[in-house]
């Protein structure tokens, strides 16, 4: 096979295989949620949420790192734990998201335990395998009578000479769960003061009946002069499935689909439970990849997989 550095051209045989991938080490069976990829230093990163440990129900969620030569095949790097002396974060981490900026990757995440309390942190690398945390962590929680106070999920996106932060968050019931955004100046170090709320009120609320109570997961890709959002719709195994929204300043959104663009597998499907959380990741070629999560047990197990999106009068298509 033929690798080349950061062009890292796929081979036909790669492309043909469908990426299975699953992490056992925590609880002994597969189980990977979550995932975002990178093109970093001549190698593809994916971060994703790993559970809390068998052995150590304390451990709480973490973030787990593969990397791979093809998209397809996945080898595991190391693992994200809570910080020495980090306190927002020692009941838990998880649900990444990163960019590459400077040949530093950035990583955006959300802690996880404090009900309405989880927050978004960030923190950096220079191998894309250590991090150091930024000192204003949490950078980002939500204001506002309309939600709870609580963000996850997060997706950092450059649009425009500005950084969008999409996040997920509750109502004040803590029952629909919806999206919100913030943004940074193009300059900005992605620490809490940079952060402003862009407005009150939730981006995206889940109205389709097949969204149910939720729409979280948010990833962003931009096509066209448009930024598209691929959506996670209804809690897990509900089934959750995958839309897409469309939107020209990162703020006004409208569904691009009234259908789930993903939907959950047949019975008997690898997915049949859910194909859920998705992650739209464009390599350096301009290709576009739909990484998501999916599982036939009702969450005992869960794998990550990817697809190609191609796109086709503006509109994005499964290849």
């Amino acid at each position: 096979m033929l690798w080349l550095t950061l062009g890292l051209t796929l081979t036909a045989q790669a492309q043909e295989e469908r990426m299975m991938y699953a992490d056992t080490s925590r609880v002994g069976v597969p189980h990977a949620k979550d995932p975002h990829v990178v093109n970093f230093k001549g190698r593809y990163l994916m971060y994703y949420s790993i559970p809390p440990r068998k052995d150590d129900p304390q451990s709480g969620w973490n973030i787990g790192i593969a990397e791979s030569r093809d998209l397809v095949h996945w080898e595991k790097a190391g693992e994200i734990t809570p910080a020495p002396g980090a306190e927002y974060e020692k009941k838990g981490l998880c649900a990444p998201g990163a960019l590459v900026r400077d040949g530093v990757v950035h990583l955006f995440y959300q802690t996880y335990g404090n009900g309405p309390k989880d927050a978004i942190c960030h923190a950096t690398s220079e191998d894309g395998i250590r991090f150091e945390r930024d000192e204003t962590n949490p950078i980002f929680r939500p204001t506002g009578d309309w939600n709870c106070g609580r963000a996850i999920d997060a997706e950092v996106y450059p649009f425009k000479g500005r950084y969008f932060l999409y996040f997920a968050t509750r109502d004040k019931d803590f029952k629909v769960q919806m999206q919100g955004v913030a943004v940074a100046p193009g300059d900005t170090d992605f620490g809490r003061g940079d952060w402003k709320q862009a407005c009150d009120a939730p981006i995206l609320y889940p109205e389709l009946d097949w969204e149910k109570d939720c729409i979280e997961g948010a990833s962003i890709v931009e096509e066209g002069g448009k930024l598209f959002m691929f959506y996670a719709g209804a809690y897990n195994n509900a089934p959750q499935q995958i839309g897409v929204a469309e939107s020209e300043d990162g703020i006004r959104w409208k569904r691009v689909f009234s259908e789930p663009f993903v939907p959950n597998g047949k019975p008997g499907e690898w997915n049949s439970s859910e194909s859920g959380h998705p992650h739209l990741f464009k390599d350096n070629d301009g290709r576009t990849y739909l990484f998501y999560q999916g599982n036939n047990d009702g969450g005992k197990t869960w794998y990550i997989t990817n697809e190609e999106v191609v796109w086709k009068d503006g509109r994005p298509a499964l290849k």
